[in-house]
């Protein structure tokens, strides 16, 4: 067992130990893709990218037909129903010089932090844009004129509004004019949840207990409950963030290090702050844990929203990934969330600091009137009662409802000191926020999802089905569909070819695009390409809520119309007039000869279809019978035999229904059938090889008596240049070797007279001595002599095309198969035993010469020669 597994067995263990067990296993958590898109098999996208990068900060205007997109040093407004028309303007806003220095100055990294990087851009008002930036960590913020899209000459500061590090965990709202942000603002400050543009500017409590840990803020959400409320309930906004557990004092992995934890945070729009107590301070921030499948260990990436028509049915989506403790493991986790569930932890018990033990341990003293957080119209003895969930509740936090005002608490300010000091003391709650029904929906290996975006469809069957857009670290969007307790991935679509992370995706209803943002540019791709459904099965199994059947074609739900529509969401087997489709594919003849491997394809179009072969009308066994070997690409057999001859059909099996994809007719003969060309006389064949021998022996011979020329001639000619000197072969260049050689009779005749020439030329045994200088040219070197070329005899004719089998098609590696291996057999360069193969006399002595060539012993020449 592998340690990333034991440590997910283990945190299992203790997970299910604290009361989270799970309905299903990790593995009925997971889901594969139906079908998958490459980068490559894109179409009817549009793409808009510049100099810039990180165009990470969207804003869609769907009335305007505007996507206003914030990015590195720059603020785009892009044509939503094509990005990529050219029709953009363009806001350059740079960090100036000047702050990319002192920038520098800081340490930080001039070619990624150094810039102005946009994180905020949200409308105003009717005529004004906000924008904030981080300036090269010097932040600053604008107010942009929507309609003439140019900076104002004047900027305000952003230290309070937008964090100076363009990596730091950051969310924002305008809400009512008021700006709602939360992050780490200052250099060196603690996370905070601040409220600015604000004739009352908040920020949370950092003594004596600092309200927020190290928190990396993730999204923030606006529930209007104040609408149609019947206890006149205050408008609320939620923050979604990861922080240390004060909880726990430890990680399970590392004892040293302190656990990370999600939270739902909220506070309410009408918020003053108090009047002695809590001065400048929210005193309705309250907290809870947000657990999903894995508590203590899952890092919260992203959140997203969904109001079916009213507040009540407000539900959360979130994504989690597994923490830095696992390292080598990878896997991600999608929880769907009520409000009426966020709403129970925040009426249920608080938690409260207790300084010996250093942690937070359940409160069961006393609770102050009015109970902070209360706004139902129950006294305090019915605390903690669980409410109907029709009953409209407000979430935690001291918000003031038509019960407070009877009692002459009009604003936060009237509020009692005791309430204020037990809010500033109590900001946690016991209950923790748990998934609706339970459980995840969805638990996927070897992804990590970045970015979530949910639409809500109304089906055929009437009813509405939330489909999600989760974009992963590496540039893919999963798209999947919420079927009761779990999910659906419809598809899964590479939208960058190199790998990055997706940081922004925004849904448009009136374009039925999304919008996805990342590093490199802006990708707009339809909410469904229904035309890529050839087939009523192909539509119906792809459980796609925006498709429907029409009889003739796969079509949008919201443009088709008339009597006969298909769609089935629930089971995806149902409406399509018989549960097999034969079809009239055309067949395909395959001829090979016995005992040969033969391939046939079969293009599974979807990743949950099952191949079903059926030889002669009798389905092959999934894991393969004798030589019959059933893969992922197709069918193989091994060492044909002439019973194998028949009829063959692929079938893709999916949720009951069976469709036709391939049919091959297969022959197998028992030998090469005879051709109308004579096969050469023996005579004949002996007589071409008996000349092919006598040339080739006479071209050794003539190599033989050639090297013995060319030796004597050099041997001559040494003698008598060394009478002279030194005898040097070729041109000198610098940086070569020469190699002087002279012969034995030659050092004898000139012994005495070059007696010193002789020590420099040779050692003392006789050997010879390297001497830097020129190396012999190919020319002047007999020993660079090269035998004489023989021409290769032609190759044996190819295979007739009617005899293809397919192996030659087969990859160079081995292709996965239902956990086997194709096994690539007579797959060899030696000669087949077919009759196909047969080599001609004259090639097999063609081989034996060759053989024989590198084996020939030459006279050995003179030892002083080269």
């Amino acid at each position: 067992m592998s340690g990333g597994t034991a440590h997910l067995l283990a945190a299992l263990f203790v997970a299910a130990a604290m009361g989270y067990p799970s309905q299903r296993s990790a593995t009925d958590l997971d889901a594969t893709p139906r079908t998958t898109v490459t980068f490559d098999e894109l179409s009817d996208t549009r793409r808009f990218s510049t100099h810039t990068l990180n165009y990470s900060t969207l804003l869609l205007e769907d009335d305007r037909g505007i996507l206003y997109v914030g990015a590195r040093g720059a603020i785009f407004a892009l044509n939503s129903s094509d990005v990529a028309d050219g029709s953009h303007r363009t806001i350059h806003w740079e960090a100036s010089p000047e702050k990319q220095l002192d920038c520098l100055h800081k340490g930080k990294n001039n070619k990624t932090e150094c810039f102005n990087h946009v994180r905020f851009l949200q409308r105003l008002n009717s005529t004004h844009l906000y924008a904030c930036g981080t300036y090269a960590f010097h932040p600053l913020c604008a107010a942009i004129d929507a309609d003439r899209f140019t900076l104002p000459s004047h900027f305000e500061e952003g230290k309070e509004k937008c964090p100076y590090d363009p990596a730091r965990g950051y969310t924002g709202l305008i809400v009512d004019g008021g700006l709602y942000t939360a992050t780490r603002y200052e250099f060196r400050s603690l996370p905070d949840i601040r409220r600015n543009l604000h004739q009352r500017p908040l920020k949370t409590e950092e003594s004596p207990l600092h309200w927020l840990s190290d928190a990396e803020f993730v999204a923030s959400v606006l529930v209007q409950e104040s609408k149609d409320s019947p206890v006149g309930d205050d408008d609320k906004i939620y923050y979604f963030f990861t922080e240390q557990a004060g909880e726990e004092t430890t990680s399970f992995f590392d004892k040293s290090q302190v656990a990370r934890v999600a939270r739902v945070a909220r506070v309410c729009k009408s918020d003053v702050g108090g009047k002695k107590i809590l001065q400048r301070k929210w005193t309705s921030f309250m907290k809870a844990r947000l657990v999903c499948y894995i508590p203590y260990y899952e890092v919260l990436r992203s959140v997203c929203s969904l109001d079916g028509g009213g507040w009540a049915s407000t539900v959360f989506y979130a994504a989690f990934t597994l923490s830095a403790q696992w390292r080598t493991m990878e896997a991600s986790a999608v929880c769907r969330y009520s409000i009426s569930g966020v709403q129970r932890a925040f009426e249920g018990p608080y938690m409260e600091y207790q300084d010996s033990a250093r942690k937070w341990t359940r409160y069961d003293g006393a609770v102050p009137e009015p109970r902070p957080g209360s706004v139902s119209t129950r006294g305090c003895g019915d605390v903690g009662q669980p409410h109907h969930p029709l009953t409209p509740v407000s979430p935690p936090g001291q918000c003031i409802t038509d019960r407070s005002r009877r009692k002459g608490y009009n604003s936060s300010q009237d509020l009692p000191n005791i309430v204020l000091d037990f809010v500033k003391l109590h900001p946690l709650m016991f209950e923790e926020v748990k998934p609706a029904g339970g459980e995840p929906l969805l638990v996927k290996k070897s992804v990590a999802y970045s970015q979530l975006a949910v639409d809500r469809v109304r089906a055929l069957d009437g009813r509405s089905y939330d489909v999600l857009f989760m974009g992963t670290g590496d540039g893919w969007i999963h798209k999947a569909v919420v079927v009761d307790s779990g999910i659906h991935i419809i598809e899964e679509v590479q939208v960058f070819r190199d790998p990055q992370p997706v940081e922004s995706l925004v849904i448009s209803h009136t374009q039925r695009s999304l919008y996805v943002g990342a590093a490199s540019g802006i990708l707009q791709l339809p909410l469904a390409s229904c035309a890529k459904y050839a087939s009523c099965y192909d539509c119906v199994l792809a459980r796609d809520p925006y498709c429907v059947w029409d009889g003739r074609a796969c079509r949008a739900t919201a443009t088709a119309h008339g009597v006969g529509l298909v769609q089935d969401i629930q089971s995806g087997n149902e409406g399509c007039r018989s549960s097999s489709r034969r079809g009239s594919l055309p067949w395909k003849n395959r001829t090979v000869l016995r005992g040969d491997d033969v391939l046939l394809p079969c293009d599974q179009r979807s990743n949950l279809a099952r191949a079903v072969w059926l030889l002669n009308g009798t389905e092959v066994p999934g894991a393969g019978q004798g030589r019959l070997r059933v893969g992922v690409d197709g069918l193989l057999v091994t060492d044909t035999l002439p019973q194998h001859s028949g009829e063959y059909r692929c079938y893709g099996e999916e949720r009951g229904l069976r469709t036709l994809l391939a049919a091959y007719s297969l022959t197998v003969l028992p030998e090469l059938p005879h051709g109308p060309t004579p096969a050469p006389r023996p005579h004949a064949a002996s007589q071409v090889a008996a000349d092919v021998k006598v040339a080739y022996v006479s071209a050794i011979v003539a190599l033989v008596v050639l090297c013995a020329v060319l030796s004597t001639i050099l041997l001559y000619v040494s003698c008598l240049e060394k009478r002279k000197g030194k005898y040097v072969l070729g041109e000198p260049r610098p940086t070569s070797v020469e190699l002087q050689t002279v012969s034995a009779n030659c050092l004898r005749k000139v012994r005495r007279e070059e007696e010193e020439e002789e020590e420099e030329l040779t050692y003392p045994d006789g050997r010879l001595r390297i001497i830097p200088g020129e190396a012999p040219t190919a020319v002047t070197s007999p020993a660079k002599e090269l035998p004489v070329a023989i021409v290769p005899l032609p190759p044996p004719p190819p295979l007739p095309a009617e005899l293809t089998n397919g192996v030659g098609a087969l990859p160079n590696v081995l292709r996965k198969m239902n956990g086997n291996s194709y096994m690539l057999l007579q797959q060899q360069e030696e000669p087949l035993a077919s009759p196909l193969y047969s080599a001609s006399f004259t090639e097999e002595l063609s081989k034996i010469l060759e053989k024989r060539k590198h084996t020939q012993l030459v006279e050995k020449l003179d030892e002083s020669s080269v």
